[in-house]
Parts: C-alpha cells; sequence; structure tokens
C-alpha cells in the first residue's frame, strides 16, 4: 500500500512523497527496485527521484512535482479536473510515452520492463509533458534468457 503527498524543499522546490509500506515485503521490494532502477536513469519522459529515505518503518521515495497529476486524473478524473486533450496534446503525450519506452528498452545502458505502465503511472507536468513513473514492479531485460516469462505483472 502506498500514499502520496505533496511537499516542499527548504530552497522552496515543490515536491511529491511517495511512502510505502514497510510492513510487507512487497513494499521493500518495490522501494528498493525502484531506487535501483530509476535512480540511474535520466530521461525527459521519466518522473526524476529527488530522494529517498529510510527511517524506521518509514519508506519514503522524493520526485519531482507533477502540476497535472496523472494522465489518469486527466482523462477520467471529476469534471473539475479532466483536462480538454486536443488531438496535438494527446500526440504529444502519445509520442511521450514512447520516448520513454524505447529509451528504457533500447537506448539505457540498462535495458529495463515496466511492467506495469498504465494512466495512472503515467505523470503530466505543467505543459503536459508525460513522464512515466512507478518503477517498482520494473525488471531488467537480461538478454541472455532463452525463455519467456509468462508470469502476471502489473495491476488491474
Amino acid at each position: 500500500m502506498e500514499e502520496l503527498a505533496q511537499g516542499q524543499l527548504s530552497e522552496g522546490t515543490v515536491i511529491a512523497v511517495k511512502q510505502l509500506s514497510s510492513k510487507s515485503r512487497q513494499g521493500n521490494r518495490e522501494f528498493l527496485n525502484e531506487i535501483g532502477m530509476i535512480s540511474c536513469l535520466q530521461h525527459p519522459n521519466l518522473v526524476k527521484l529527488q530522494g529517498c529515505c529510510v527511517d524506521g518503518e518509514q519508506l519514503l521515495l522524493v520526485y519531482e512535482y507533477m502540476e497535472n497529476n496523472s494522465l489518469a486524473h486527466v482523462l477520467f478524473g471529476s469534471e473539475e479536473s479532466q483536462l480538454m486533450l486536443d488531438w496535438p496534446a494527446r500526440f504529444k503525450i502519445c509520442l511521450g510515452i514512447a520516448r520513454g519506452l524505447a529509451f528504457l528498452h533500447e537506448e539505457s545502458r540498462l535495458k529495463i520492463v515496466h511492467r506495469d505502465i498504465k494512466a495512472t503511472n503515467v505523470l503530466l507536468d505543467g505543459d503536459l509533458n508525460p513522464k512515466i513513473s512507478d518503477f517498482g514492479l520494473a525488471r531488467l531485460n537480461e538478454e541472455e534468457k532463452t525463455h519467456i516469462s509468462t508470469r502476471v505483472a502489473g495491476t488491474m
């Protein structure tokens, strides 16, 4: 289980803070996985991890703040949170998501499969630039493997 809150650093930078449950092995695993995956990657279409904190049972991830929340919030949220996306904006969002995935799969030194792409895991900044988030289920694509995993991953 995770919670998301808005915060502000001492110099004024607005941030998003994600709190994961440390009471489950899945929460601990996703926390470590997310730090390991996203901390070494930089791309305009990947959310930036600003830092993390482990204090007792508190597991916190600190991200750049995204003014327009998630794509799901924009498309399916309450009427006042929905944005009217014209076709150029929709194209820009789709292209940005594709560029982020292409970077993860092909261009990054580490080949990463996200395994949980959905509208809630695509965040939008103030200019509607999409950024892929939530790397808790991501896996390295180890090309030496000779079998294809059919294990179900992600959320529905």
